[in-house]
């Protein structure tokens, strides 16, 4: 792993647990080249997926920029970063045991929407903004009407 402060490439590891419920491993670096200490984490990929985004481009799947997304729209929400990074994993497994390897940016959109939706309103709101696109107030009195709706089924 190499150093993400001097680019040396012989970091050493100094500790290893697990993290996520056994479904990640965390290792604590040091460099001995800088000092640098940082920590990295592994994670069992299945299968490399393919996002084919609304334009029909395609793209490699990547992890991280689904956790900023969800990130952005938990941002300054009192929510426990490990249930974002739960919900991130659940919906990587999910894509990955799907079966399918190219997914349609729209699957990933509705995965991220079902989980904000029971993590955080405000979040799920936020991030429909986006992804459904909002052009108008309307848009979010319509999500709003939503959530109200779920509600009343409880």
């Amino acid at each position: 792993m190499r150093c993400p402060y001097c680019q040396s490439e012989d970091t050493q590891v100094k500790d290893s647990r697990p993290a996520e419920d056994g479904a990640v491993i965390r290792r604590r670096r040091v460099c001995p080249i800088c000092g640098g200490r940082f920590t990295t984490f592994e994670r069992v990929q299945l299968r490399d997926l393919v996002v084919i985004k609304r334009s029909g481009r395609k793209v490699a799947f990547d992890r991280d920029k689904l956790l900023r997304s969800m990130e952005t729209a938990v941002r300054k929400r009192n929510v426990d970063p490990e249930r974002i990074e739960r919900a991130v994993s659940g919906i990587q497994r999910q894509l990955e045991s799907s079966g399918e390897f190219e997914i349609n940016s729209g699957d990933i959109g509705r995965l991220v929407m079902d989980a904000l939706k029971s993590i955080d309103d405000v979040a799920y709101v936020r991030f429909a903004s986006v992804y459904r696109n909002f052009r108008e107030a309307k848009d979010f009195h319509d999500v709003l009407g939503e959530l109200r709706g779920d509600e009343d089924e409880d």
